[in-house]
């Protein structure tokens, strides 16, 4: 595994085990850059299979990214990882202080990880490959992927202002940046059957904290 130190001047050792084109890892990656907090990225390439070294698997059994150490504390899956963090550094917050609005936040958020993340995890996909074909694994993602979106765009639509609940940049948003990009870019699902999505696609390309976590600038990232 390869990685690349980022000096932290507050002295924190924050380390971030990342695979450049995990959404789930690219969620954290905003997280982190939100809040202005710096990092040592150590990539862990899962087409390498190295989530599966011993190394790693001491951090997370479940051999998947992102785990996130601060010091001598340990934390894996990217909800878990983004709640510590906003817990522990609370500059630039994650969580509006509306409670209504907070649980719209994280019931995004939990559409996008539970309910259609797992279903494009390269396990899954490489699994239905193997079982059944490869034009199988598109048809797959797209169904849950465009099943989650359809939801997504029901919820938000009474919320949504220049972001996903309103005009700042909450929870929500970090996991709907991802899961949006990786939908209509690697999975080709038709922008034009989700406006709202779409329009969030748009402002979240403009905002350097996002712009600088999209997987084509990652340490990691494989050139073309």
């Amino acid at each position: 595994m390869a990685s690349v130190s980022r000096a932290n001047s507050s002295g924190s050792k924050l380390q971030l085990y990342s695979y450049f084109r995990s959404s789930c890892a690219w969620r954290v990656r905003i997280a982190l850059n939100l809040k202005g907090l710096d990092y040592e990225y150590k990539a862990v390439n899962l087409l390498k299979g190295e989530q599966f070294s011993p190394e790693f698997s001491k951090l997370n059994a479940l051999n998947y990214v992102p785990v996130l150490v601060d010091e001598d504390i340990v934390i894996a899956d990217s909800l878990a990882i983004i709640l510590y963090l906003e817990e522990k550094y609370p500059q630039n917050p994650l969580l509006p202080k509306d409670l209504h609005k907070k649980a719209i936040n994280f019931q995004a958020a939990n559409i996008v990880c539970a309910n259609i993340q797992p279903f494009q995890n390269l396990a899954v996909l490489n699994y239905i490959e193997e079982k059944i074909n490869t034009n199988e694994k598109l048809v797959w993602a797209q169904y849950h992927i465009g099943k989650g979106f359809a939801a997504l765009e029901k919820l938000l639509k009474d919320f949504s202002g220049k972001y996903a609940t309103g005009d700042e940049v909450f929870l929500a948003d970090l996991f709907l940046a991802p899961q949006i990009h990786t939908g209509f870019t690697r999975f080709k699902l038709d922008k034009s059957e989700f406006p709202l999505l779409s329009k969030l696609h748009e402002a979240y390309e403009k905002l350097p904290a996002f712009c600088a976590a999209i997987p084509d600038v990652q340490p990691d990232a494989v050139k073309p």
